[in-house]
């Protein structure tokens, strides 16, 4: 299989079992720019490395300095393939063209649900935010929970304008949610955040039970722009 180049990852894809999400810190926005361009040379330059993986992306952080990596993989077990006969070579072209990346925690997820763009909406994500949340100790039940929560508080908000999508994947391990939010730009994320009286998360009930909601220990919120998202193209 070749390597396919697209314009971004389908997050709501039905065929993914798992999600795969790590922070790069690369230092500089130079060294962003590099190492985009040489995980591009070290992935094109190989044939796609498991029919398990069905896509990978990248997005640039708008610190300067981050890069968010973005996997959907069939299962565990195709990742595993992964680490033990392919990666190692490609971060070796990584690391020789950009040196000191420091790669920061690994986390494993779950789709759990989506609120989809409108049927016709051909948009295309300029910002991805990403919403951490934490919890303490592992409860999936807690962990669905709160994303249902939000969707509560999020049906009462007024449209937003320029937000097209958002999949909240709940971790593997029971302790975290992770909000793949697309936008048209983060011009449109600023504004509604700004919002007076309406924008996302105002006072109401829901939302302060969204900010509050028990276990919770943590999280942030960071925009990227996509910046590369390739999967398995057609050729032997």
């Amino acid at each position: 299989m070749t390597v396919q180049f697209t314009d971004r990852p389908d997050p709501a894809r039905t065929d993914a079992g798992i999600v795969k999400v790590s922070t790069w810190d690369v230092g500089t926005p130079e060294r962003q720019r590099q190492a985009v361009d040489a995980i591009r040379k070290a992935w094109e330059s190989r044939e796609w490395p498991h029919p398990g993986l069905l896509s990978y992306s990248v997005h640039a952080g708008e610190d300067g300095r981050t890069l968010l990596h973005h996997s959907q993989w069939s299962g565990e077990q195709a990742y595993r393939d992964f680490v033990r006969e392919s990666r190692d070579a490609r971060s070796a072209d990584i690391d020789a063209a950009v040196p000191g990346i420091e790669r920061l925690a690994l986390h494993t997820y779950e789709l759990y649900r989506s609120g989809l763009r409108a049927e016709g909406d051909l948009r295309e994500p300029g910002c991805v935010v990403i919403v951490d949340v934490e919890f303490a100790g592992p409860d999936p039940a807690r962990q669905r929970d709160w994303v249902d929560v939000v969707f509560e508080a999020l049906a009462e908000d007024h449209a937003l304008a320029g937000a097209i999508a958002a999949h909240f994947h709940v971790s593997t391990d029971g302790t975290r949610v992770l909000n793949y939010a697309e936008w048209e730009s983060a011009d449109h994320h600023i504004a509604a955040l700004a919002a007076p009286g309406e924008g996302i998360g105002s006072p109401s009930p829901l939302w302060e039970r969204v900010q509050t909601y028990p276990g919770m220990t943590g999280g942030g919120v960071n925009r990227y722009t996509p910046a590369l998202s390739m999967e398995a193209g057609a050729g032997a």
